[in-house]
């Protein structure tokens, strides 16, 4: 059994070694054919090789020839270009003469094909500086070359000056936007140039200054700066023509006027009586408010033209200045929106780093007149300060308070520009600052210095006492502008820093108001003393002092006073009553006839003595007497001040009437005299209504 494995393991293994010896002999053969293929395709290369050699050889030189004549080709080419080019040049003169002696545009002739012949011009000019400079051809073409540049200049003028139409002023106070100060945008900006001649400009701006020919910058800012100033001098004239001829004829005080005249008509066109309606709205306000304080409390009406210490030589040229005012106002506002539309036109023609440049003489001349007008302006008010007519001079107020709200916008649209213009921006600012602050110090000093000696007669409100309250009343519509004036006062700044109120504003008017006050009570003790009766010395104080006292509390003056001084009503109200009791003092010579304490009157019995007699007719004769004379004085005596009036009246009652009543009672029915009617002529009643009729001349 073990034999027989061993017998079949060799077999197969015999028959494993005969199966590869047939695999080995197979690979031999297959090995022995690639050797002969290998050798036949060597062959086959070899002789590639060579063919292509021999090939080479013979095409080689036929490429470096064919090189060579590519060259030489390209070289003639480039030689008849430049040829080309430099015969063009010789011929550029003849080519674009009869261009360049037309203008752009005419004849057929478009601006391109002009542009086009210029920059051929250029090129032959530069040519021939470079290589023949002493050629004719160089003075044909460069004559050639400045001719057309030159008409070029002419044509940026000739379109600037067919498009140089001023913005009407109807269109012009439209954009101003008064109605809406805080809408700072330009909602629709005027097309002053059409799109077709504003691409004409570009372009022939843009050439020139590729070309060294920079003429156009000054060219066209002075055109756009006529533009500008003829739009601004429009504004003006149609400004006086809709206001002129309307505000002669008043009769009504300088002190007492509107801010401005009522100068509205049936032709005037809406968007004007837009605007005017927005000035007019708070100076009418105004004037209201001060016709109504002065008629109810003095009597008085603003129809009646007085005598004010504050204003000697009125002769309605004020009211035209405020006119002037309130137009360079608006001028003002037309020429920051005038100058925003010109920056923005100037954008796409100017170049950048030219633009401050031509930004400057664009609004030179209009800027110029600007700050003169101001300059003038403000010259006038200080004439009007000289002479003491200080309402006027309010007007400044607006003025100043507008500018300084223009001033942030103003600054932003000239930032980038020439500083020049900004600084004259603030030069007006601050002339009228000081022109403001010189107002304010010399009102108080013209109630110190006052030389109007002549007093009311009859004893009622001074004229300069609602006038300062006037004054002071519109003071209240520029409280933030007035604070800006005060606080460059160190003065005003050291009570300031006394003061805990949060508002600087109103504690520095409030500063303001007490030192006017204080002035204009020493100012009326002062004159009070011109009066010989001392009845009428305090009812002229009394007056003054309760009109101050309840204008102020009508206002909002009071509140600003109690800033600066708490205890103000306190001093009033006891003044009142201290001058009450000095009135009261007239009465002390009638009372002494009528008392009834009198030792020497101190009789019993009807039947008198003649001593006694003599007395008692002396005493109802004296009586009678200062009742007539008291009556007939005092009826010419005022109190325009109802309450005050009657409490007056009352007081007179409660301090005679029952003393009076006392004494007729007792003493009436003795018979002292054979003529009663003579001695005794007024009953207890009688003498009340007559003290009814005091303080009234129509009685």
């Amino acid at each position: 059994m073990k034999m027989n494995l061993i017998e079949e393991k060799k077999l197969e293994i015999s028959n494993k070694l005969q199966k590869e010896q047939e695999n080995l002999k197979l690979l031999q053969e297959r090995l022995s054919k690639s050797a002969q293929l290998t050798v036949g395709i060597g062959s086959i290369l070899d002789t590639f090789e060579q063919r292509l050699s021999r090939l080479e050889d013979t095409i080689l030189p036929v490429y470096n020839k064919t090189e060579s004549l590519q060259k030489a080709q390209h070289n003639i080419d480039r030689t008849l270009h430049l040829l080309d080019n430099v015969i063009s040049h010789y011929e550029v003169s003849g080519d674009v003469e009869h261009i360049i002696e037309k203008n752009p545009g005419d004849g057929g002739i478009d601006l391109q094909t002009y542009l086009d012949a210029l920059n051929r011009l250029a090129g032959a000019q530069k040519y021939f500086e470079k290589n023949i400079p002493q050629s004719v051809e160089l003075i044909n073409v460069s004559s050639f070359f400045n001719k057309g540049s030159d008409k070029l200049n002419a044509e940026f003028k000739t379109i600037l000056d067919k498009y140089n139409t001023p913005i009407l002023p109807v269109v012009l106070l439209d954009l101003i936007n008064f109605d809406d100060p805080s809408n700072k945008e330009i909602k629709v900006i005027p097309k002053q140039i059409p799109d077709e001649p504003k691409s004409h400009l570009v372009q022939i701006a843009s050439w020139l200054l590729d070309h060294g020919r920079d003429e156009y910058l000054t060219v066209y800012g002075k055109v756009r700066g006529s533009v500008l100033q003829r739009s601004l001098t429009m504004l003006r004239n149609h400004q006086k023509s809709v206001s002129g001829g309307s505000v002669h004829g008043t009769t009504s005080s300088p002190m007492l006027k509107p801010k401005f005249g009522n100068r509205h008509d049936a032709s005037r066109r809406p968007s004007t009586r837009r605007i005017h309606q927005v000035f007019e709205r708070k100076a009418n306000k105004m004037f209201l408010k001060a016709s109504q304080t002065l008629e109810n409390s003095t009597g008085l009406s603003l129809g009646t033209r007085r005598a004010s210490h504050l204003d000697t030589s009125y002769t309605g040229e004020e009211l035209d200045n405020e006119q002037e005012m309130e137009n360079y106002l608006m001028s003002v506002i037309a020429l920051h929106r005038l100058m925003q539309f010109e920056q923005i036109l100037m954008k796409d023609i100017i170049t950048p780093a030219h633009q401050p440049r031509v930004f400057e003489l664009i609004v030179r001349e209009a800027m110029d007149t600007i700050v003169q007008d101001g300059e003038n302006i403000i010259s006038r008010a200080k004439k009007c300060i000289a002479r003491h007519d200080f309402a006027t001079v309010l007007v400044i107020f607006p003025i100043f308070k507008q500018l300084r709200n223009l001033k942030p916008e103003f600054e932003r649209t000239v930032e980038d520009y020439d500083l020049n213009v900004k600084q004259k921006f603030d030069q007006i600012i601050q002339m009228l600052h000081t022109t403001g602050s010189k107002a304010l110090e010399d009102f108080i000093d013209s109630i110190r210095s006052d030389s109007v000696t002549q007093l009311p007669s009859d004893g009622t409100v001074h004229e300069m006492t609602s006038n300062v309250i006037m004054f002071l009343e519109q003071l209240l519509d520029y409280t933030d502008t007035i604070g800006i004036v005060l606080e460059q006062d160190q003065n005003y700044m050291r009570q300031l820093s006394k003061l805990k109120y949060s508002d600087r504003s109103k504690a520095l008017l409030g500063l303001y108001i007490k030192k006017v006050l204080v002035q204009l009570n020493h100012t009326l003790i002062s004159k009070s003393e011109q009066y010989g009766d001392t009845a009428l010395k305090a009812l002229f104080r009394l007056n003054n002092n309760n009109y101050v006292l309840k204008s102020l509390q009508r206002s909002s003056l009071m509140d600003l006073y109690l800033i600066s001084e708490p205890n103000c009503q306190d001093y009033y109200y006891t003044s009142i009553q201290e001058n009450k009791k000095a009135y009261s003092q007239s009465w002390n010579k009638l009372l002494n006839y009528i008392s009834c304490d009198d030792p020497s009157a101190n009789f019993h019995g009807d039947k008198l003595k003649d001593k006694e007699r003599a007395i008692l007719k002396e005493k109802f004769g004296g009586f009678n007497k200062e009742v007539d004379e008291i009556s007939k004085v005092q009826r010419g005596y005022s109190i325009p001040d109802i309450q005050l009036r009657e409490s007056i009246k009352r007081d007179n009652k409660e301090l005679i009437i029952p003393k009076y009543n006392a004494f007729f009672n007792r003493y009436a029915g003795m018979h002292f005299t054979k003529n009663p009617e003579k001695y005794i002529k007024h009953k207890p009643d009688e003498v009340s209504a007559i003290i009814d009729r005091f303080f009234d001349v129509a009685a």
